[in-house]
């Protein structure tokens, strides 16, 4: 009995070992950073002349598992949307998983789920949370170890108690590279 349950153990690692082996060549880690706007959905409380979108950046560093999966640790600022009463400034810190697919050759269209710890800030008032994010893009790769993105991503329910709650949209281009 002992022998047929070593004998099925270094079977299913035998293939296991084949199907790691067989996986394509394009895990690796990388780096990179976007430029977009923020629009902050709820960012002035109803006020007149208000501006609600500013520019937004981010820095990000990421493992692709595979052709299909990666995950991304990335710092967001977002910018701020600002009224005559003051300015509502915010900034995300963020782990995200990527679940991608192949449309053709060198372009993937991505969607992208995770958590995130945000700060707004007001003249009077400072509040921290914890939500989800999501977004979509597409990355078309002009290298081996280049992409260029643009993507749309969505920052829920940041802020809250002395400071307002809103939801927070940022549109972005951006470039990643690939230590390959």
């Amino acid at each position: 009995m002992k022998s047929i349950k070593a004998l099925v153990a270094v079977a299913a690692l035998t293939v296991a070992g084949s199907a790691l082996a067989q996986q394509p060549k394009l895990s690796s880690a990388y780096i990179g950073g976007t430029l977009g706007q923020s629009e902050y959905k709820d960012g002035c409380n109803g006020l007149s002349d208000c501006d609600k979108k500013d520019t937004a950046w981010r820095i990000l560093g990421g493992y692709k598992f595979n052709q299909y999966f990666a995950a991304e640790l990335g710092y967001h600022d977002l910018g701020e949307a600002s009224a005559q009463a003051g300015a509502v400034e915010g900034n995300a810190w963020e782990v995200v998983g990527l679940a991608s697919y192949p449309v053709i050759d060198k372009l993937s269209v991505y969607g992208k789920l995770g958590l995130y710890r945000g700060e707004l800030e007001a003249p009077s008032a400072k509040e921290t949370n914890s939500d989800i994010t999501y977004g979509l893009g597409l990355q078309y790769d002009v290298l081996k170890n280049v992409g260029v993105r643009g993507e749309w991503q969505r920052y829920n329910k940041m802020g809250g108690g002395e400071v307002v709650e809103t939801d927070v949209d940022v549109l972005s281009i951006g470039v990643v590279y690939r230590f390959q």
